[in-house]
């Protein structure tokens, strides 16, 4: 050890502490959620009989959404399941969205319509949508996901209400009556996959998206339950109102999910449902320009979660950077040093195989976890980009962050 520099032990003891904290963050995080996920087919969520089955309202908004309703709606009203209605909410569509919605409510008792206005003065008229859907609910359960979505099977409402049994809470507890009437259980999170695209954009998105619904799910497993995403995502009727629905929420055009969720979730009352057949998927992005208008809008909430989310999220990015920065010092010092005196010994060196070996471990175990959830969930397999994505990502969310309040805002209503 008189070899190294004190930069290479500084270096070292970064990395090193760094590296103890990503495995921590994979292997208790990342791996509770994987360890959720079941293929198509597989054993999923615990059996009840039919005549437990709850009633829900499954809500979609649409917003000039006529080719999407013509793709994925029957999907949604040929559900097995005993007791839902669907309701489509017309956000204030200019095209044919009305005539179509009209005839399939003819085919379908169970299709029940309303709409916003055209031309509504709010900030976010989905938000609007989802109240009025909710108001018209007849369920006492709601189950969201969006017009541009296909569930992955005939059994997407059943796997998602089965995470309102009380053994499928994020803090997993057994409870003193198990004959309870109802279940502690309000909010149930989903993941919605996007369609696999052969195309290097396709192949980001896919990474950004897993790892972030591996991040929320796996977290919420762990009892810190923080968003959801609104392409597939439960809550009881009960809670929406008795919390005031979307009140002191109004002011942001985005954040019908997840600061909803991060208002309200909590360790007891929020489940996990990440099965095959509880996926739903959505049309992705074709164009940079239109993926990241769609992570800035995402982006834009993110200041408003709670203070200990906010720091949760932000320790795993800058640990991951530190990471690295160190990894490369030691790399870098390694070959100077080598390079300068002309011996290449072990000693002198160790700090630098330390660290590529440790690297190389890490990246095992992230393909073995992105692996497995990538196979069960039907997705991109991204093994050999996974050092350039979770580079890359975080430098471009940073940015982003950076830039957005330079952004002139734009007056509404």
């Amino acid at each position: 050890m008189s070899e190294w520099s004190l930069i290479e032990q500084v270096a070292l003891g970064v990395f090193a502490v760094m590296w103890l904290y990503q495995l921590y963050f994979w292997m208790r995080y990342i791996l509770a959620a994987v360890r959720r996920t079941k293929p198509r087919g597989g054993e999923s969520q615990e059996p009840r009989a039919k005549s437990q089955e709850p009633g829900v309202s499954v809500i979609v908004c649409a917003k000039n959404e006529l080719a999407n309703l013509r793709d994925y709606m029957q999907a949604l009203l040929t559900q097995d399941y005993p007791e839902y209605e669907v309701i489509i909410v017309n956000d204030g569509s200019v095209d044919d969205t009305r005539t179509y919605l009209e005839y399939w409510q003819k085919r379908y008792k169970n299709l029940k319509l309303t709409f916003v206005p055209v031309g509504a003065k709010v900030t976010s008229t989905k938000k609007l949508a989802i109240t009025l859907g909710a108001k018209a609910a007849q369920y006492d359960y709601l189950l969201l996901t969006d017009a541009d979505c296909r569930p992955e099977s005939k059994h997407w409402i059943s796997e998602m209400m089965a995470g309102f049994q009380p053994s499928n809470s994020a803090a997993v507890k057994q409870q003193s009556d198990q004959t309870a009437e109802r279940s502690n259980i309000d909010i149930v999170l989903g993941f919605g996959a996007y369609f696999v695209k052969p195309t290097l954009l396709n192949r980001m998105i896919q990474f950004d998206t897993m790892f972030n619904g591996l991040q929320y799910l796996g977290l919420a497993a762990t009892g810190h339950p923080y968003m959801g995403v609104g392409r597939n995502l439960a809550y009881s009727k009960r809670l929406f109102f008795e919390h005031g629905g979307f009140v002191g929420l109004l002011d942001n055009k985005a954040g019908d999910d997840d600061l909803f969720v991060n208002r309200e979730a909590t360790k007891d009352n929020t489940a996990v449902v990440c099965t095959r057949e509880s996926l739903t998927w959505s049309v992705p992005k074709t164009s940079l320009g239109d993926w990241l208008h769609q992570k800035r809008r995402h982006l834009s909430v993110a200041p408003k979660y709670k203070t200990s989310t906010k720091f949760r999220l932000a320790l795993e990015p800058v640990t991951r950077g530190l990471l690295y920065a160190a990894a490369i010092v030691l790399v870098v010092l390694g070959c100077q040093q080598g390079a300068v005196s002309g011996q290449w010994s072990v000693v002198s060196l160790l700090p630098m195989l330390i660290a590529l070996g440790a690297m190389l471990v890490r990246w095992i175990w992230q393909c073995v976890l992105l692996s497995i959830a990538a196979s069960r969930w039907g997705t991109t397999k991204t093994i050999l980009l996974i050092p350039v994505w979770e580079i890359w990502l975080p430098l471009l969310t940073l940015v982003m962050m950076l830039i957005e309040p330079l952004r002139p805002k734009q007056k509404r209503w």
